[in-house]
């Protein structure tokens, strides 16, 4: 029986041993890219322009909102979290479900946040192997952020000015 002096919340459903898995996974594929890359002798950037770390910044933003809060990606996240709410702008809104590892997938699924250090991680990775596509790749994403931004402009000036009854 656990302690409250032990437990590491009040509820004590935190999934500590499977956050532990999930940042041991990242850590196991990030080093084995350097290593791969290593071997493969892929020359590494001695620097990243700023334009380049805002537009992966950008990527790892809209692949995090993608997987984590688009109605056609559910499919993903099914198995680990359950709907609870509908967003703004058609996303939807999950969370996590079941214990251990697939709650912590769930809690990782589910919080954009997160995901977008995996995302980030995934396309640092990329963008050091081959920055050609991984820009390209960056740019569809960025389009789509920026896409999203001229949306959401829209619906406010239309909402505002209904406000005003005009």
């Amino acid at each position: 029986m656990t302690t409250d002096a032990a437990r590491y919340d009040d509820q004590g459903d935190v999934p500590l041993a499977g956050y532990a898995a999930l940042a041991s996974l990242f850590t196991a594929g990030t080093g084995a890219f350097a290593v791969l890359a290593r071997r493969r002798g892929v020359p590494l950037p001695s620097e990243v322009p700023p334009w380049d770390v805002v537009l992966m910044g950008a990527g790892a933003y809209k692949a995090s909102r993608l997987l984590t809060r688009d109605k056609i990606t559910s499919f993903l996240r099914a198995p680990f979290t359950r709907r609870t709410d509908a967003g703004e702008g058609g996303e939807v809104v999950d969370e996590p479900r079941g214990h251990g590892v697939r709650r912590a997938v769930g809690d990782l699924l589910a919080c954009p946040f997160c995901t977008s250090a995996w995302a980030a991680g995934i396309l640092v990775c990329s963008y050091a192997a081959a920055p050609r596509p991984t820009r390209l790749v960056c740019a569809g994403l960025g389009a789509l952020t920026v896409s999203d931004w001229l949306q959401y402009a829209w619906t406010w000036t239309q909402q505002a000015e209904q406000a005003k009854g005009g």
